[in-house]
C-alpha cells in the first residue's frame, strides 16, 4: 500500500472524530486538528463537511464494491458468487468496523446531500455489475424465480441485520464466526 495523502489523513480523522462524538458533533476544527491538515487543505480537498461525509461514505462503499470486483474474477459458479456476496461484505465490516457503523447510519444523509446523486449512480454501477456477474446463471436456470431487488434481499438481507446487531453490541456471536453460516443460507435460500 502506497503512502496516504493528506486526503486520506482528512477522511480517517474525520471517521475517528464521527466514531468518538457523532456526526452531527464534529467540527471542521475537530477534523483540522485530527488531521494536522491545515482549513486551506480541508476546503481544498472537500469544501464542507457534507462533502467529507459523502467522501468517507462513497470510498467505504467503494472498497466493499472492489472486493466483490475482484472476487467475482475468480469466482466459477454460482454458489462461489452467492457467497462472496456475503463474505466480502462480512470480511470488509469486520476489518472496518467503525466506518461500517458510520456507513450504516449515514446513508440519509449522504443521499439528500449534493452528493446524493454521485451516490445513487455508484449503487446503480454496482447492482448493475452483481446483475452481470450474475446474469448468465440466472439464464440457465440455476437461481429460484423472483424479482431481482427482492434477490438482493434475501442474499444480503440477514447478513446486513446480524452485522448492525453486532456493530451495536447486541450479539454474543462474533460476526466472522457466522460467515460461513450467513453465506450459506443465501446460497440456499436463491438456489433452485
Amino acid at each position: 500500500m502506497g503512502r496516504r495523502t493528506r486526503k486520506d489523513e482528512i477522511l480517517q480523522a474525520a471517521l475517528a472524530c464521527f466514531s468518538e462524538v457523532g456526526v452531527d458533533a464534529t467540527t471542521i476544527e475537530m477534523i483540522r486538528d485530527r488531521s494536522g491538515a491545515s482549513i486551506g487543505s480541508l476546503y481544498h480537498h472537500f469544501g464542507n463537511k457534507e462533502r467529507i461525509i459523502a467522501a468517507l461514505y462513497l470510498l467505504g462503499t467503494g472498497q466493499y464494491a472492489a472486493l466483490l470486483e475482484q472476487g467475482f474474477a475468480k469466482a466459477e459458479s454460482a454458489e462461489a458468487c452467492v457467497r462472496l456476496l456475503v463474505t466480502s461484505y462480512i470480511d470488509w465490516v469486520v476489518a472496518n468496523p467503525e466506518w461500517a457503523r458510520f456507513i450504516l447510519h449515514s446513508r440519509g444523509r449522504v443521499e439528500a446531500s449534493e452528493l446524493g446523486e454521485q451516490l445513487r449512480d455508484a449503487n446503480q454501477e454496482h447492482f448493475s455489475r452483481i446483475h452481470q456477474a450474475l446474469a448468465g446463471y440466472r439464464e440457465q436456470g440455476v437461481f429460484k424465480e423472483m424479482p431481482s431487488d427482492c434477490f438482493a434481499s434475501l442474499i444480503i438481507g440477514p447478513t446486513h441485520d446480524f452485522a448492525r446487531n453486532w456493530l451495536a453490541g447486541r450479539t454474543r456471536t462474533e460476526l466472522a464466526d457466522c460467515r460461513e453460516l450467513l453465506a450459506n443460507a443465501a446460497w440456499d435460500s436463491v438456489r433452485v
